[in-house]
Formats: C-alpha cells, sequence, structure tokens
C-alpha cells in the first residue's frame, strides 16, 4: 500500500510530536541529547550544503565544537569565548594538513555552522535549563518550551494556508518564491495569539507582557529562520537539507525556525524580561 506525501507527512507528526514534548517536558539529559541530535545532523546537512558550493566543512572539528557549546550550555564548565579562541586556533592549524580545496571557504564555513547550529541549539538547552523566570519549578521550563514549539507550529501552519487564502505580494521571490507578505502576517499574529494562549494555559509564570514578546520574537525571527535556510538552499542549488524526514526533508528544515528563534528568546528572559 502507497502513502501519499500528506498522510505520510501526518505519520510522522503524530509520531514525533508527542516525543518531542515529552524530551522538552522531561528536561535534562533527555532534552540534551535531543538538542545534540537535532543540531549534529542539522550541522552535517548544512555540511553538503557547503559542498555543493565548493567548501570542504571540516565536519569532525566542527561536530566537536557543536558539541562543547551545547554541553556547556548544560555543565557550564568554561568561557564560551575563550573555548572559541582555542577551537580557531585548531580549526586554522587542521586546515594546514587538509589539503581540500579552499581553505577560506573552509574555515569559514565550518565556523558559520558552528555558531550557527552550535551557539544558537546551546540558547535551546539554556532555555530549558538555566532561566532565573522558571527557577521556581524545574518542569517550567519544559513548559515554556513546549510552548515555543507549539507556537512555532502554528506560526508556519497560519503563514501557510494564509498566504493560500490571501497572498499577493511576494514576500522574498529569491529565497522563497512561494511566500507571501500576507502569509508572513498571519504567521506574525497566530505566534502571538499562540503565546498569549499557552500563558493562560500552561505559564502562568510568564507576565503578559514576556509572553507577548515571546510571540513576537517567534512571529518575526522563527519566519526569518526560515528564510534565511531556505537562502541557504537556494544557494546550493537543494530542494531540502535532506530526506532524513519521510514527507518533512532535512532535520535542518524542521528546526530552522525554532534555532533562530531560541537565541532572541535567550537574550531576551535573561536579560530585557
Amino acid at each position: 500500500m502507497s502513502f501519499g506525501n500528506t498522510t505520510i507527512r501526518v505519520i510522522v507528526a503524530v509520531i514525533a510530536i508527542p516525543a518531542l514534548v515529552l524530551l522538552s517536558y522531561l528536561g535534562g539529559v533527555f532534552f540534551l541529547s535531543f538538542v545534540l541530535i537535532i543540531a549534529g545532523v542539522s550541522f552535517y546537512e548544512f555540511a553538503i550544503m557547503a559542498k555543493a558550493k565548493g567548501a570542504n566543512v571540516n565536519v569532525n572539528l566542527g561536530i566537536i565544537g557543536l558539541i562543547f557549546f551545547i554541553l556547556n550550555s548544560y555543565k557550564f564548565l568554561f568561557n564560551n569565548f575563550d573555548f572559541l579562541i582555542a577551537f580557531l586556533i585548531i580549526l586554522l592549524i587542521s586546515e594546514l594538513f587538509r589539503n581540500n580545496g579552499s581553505a577560506i571557504l573552509n574555515v569559514g564555513t565550518t565556523l558559520l555552522g558552528i555558531l550557527y547550529l552550535g551557539v544558537f541549539g546551546s540558547t535551546l538547552v539554556g532555555i530549558r535549563e538555566y532561566l532565573p523566570i522558571i527557577d521556581k519549578s524545574y518542569y517550567n521550563g519544559g513548559y515554556l518550551i513546549i510552548s515555543v514549539f507549539a507556537s512555532i507550529w502554528i506560526c508556519d501552519s497560519a503563514a501557510f494556508f494564509g498566504g493560500t487564502a490571501f497572498g499577493k505580494h511576494k514576500l522574498f521571490p529569491r529565497v522563497s518564491p512561494k511566500k507571501s507578505w500576507e502569509g508572513a502576517i498571519f504567521g506574525f499574529v497566530f505566534a502571538i495569539l499562540a503565546m498569549i494562549l499557552a500563558k493562560f494555559l500552561v505559564l502562568d509564570f510568564l507576565t503578559i507582557k514576556n509572553a507577548l514578546v515571546i510571540g513576537f520574537i517567534i512571529g518575526l525571527f522563527g519566519q526569518v529562520g526560515d528564510l534565511v535556510e531556505s537562502l541557504l538552499k537556494r544557494d546550493a542549488g537543494i530542494k531540502d537539507s535532506s530526506n532524513l524526514i519521510p514527507g518533512h526533508g532535512g532535520i535542518f528544515d524542521r528546526f530552522d525556525s525554532m534555532l533562530f528563534s531560541s537565541p532572541v528568546i535567550y537574550l531576551y528572559l535573561n536579560y530585557l524580561s
């Protein structure tokens, strides 16, 4: 029996969403492992994109750097800036021995991948584990992450259906020809509404202001993250970052909005809330 693409997408979502919710709620090593997998696979997919442009990412060294940044957000063992200096020295020296295309492209893309996916990914763990706003109950961090995920999914769905029904003005035609300003506005509004609803359902420790701002960040930066990844894919000449998830593309495709909005949420909650 063959399944259509929509059916496959629904089956995958029915399996994946409860697992993601459970890992987010449990936190600790469970959520840490999830983020490591998401960031690590996304880094590998990014390396494949870079190869299409003639860059040879130092995957092994890059994965080590990525793992460090994410683990450090869980335990705070070292200063990230000190590690970045040491890592850059090692990366530049290692390129002397690789003899594999352009050294500038190789080092530049490896660093971009680590900063984009490793540092951004580490803020997911930071939100889940260490924010002062959720210290009253460890599981509040899980509710917050789950709510952010839900808001992103609702934003994406609203943008798709709103754009399909009312889209007339192209958003960024050279990056994503099908996206429209109308769809983006729908996504933005529903992201905010989703976070306000979450505030009253499970995020009673958040103020209305914080819920509004987080919804604003998701509605804006979540959609920007999707556009940024589309820009990278279009530059590499590929449709999906991989075909790892049936009907959904790659890991990078599924978590681009989350990876891009999480550092902004992290900075806001740590310094501005």
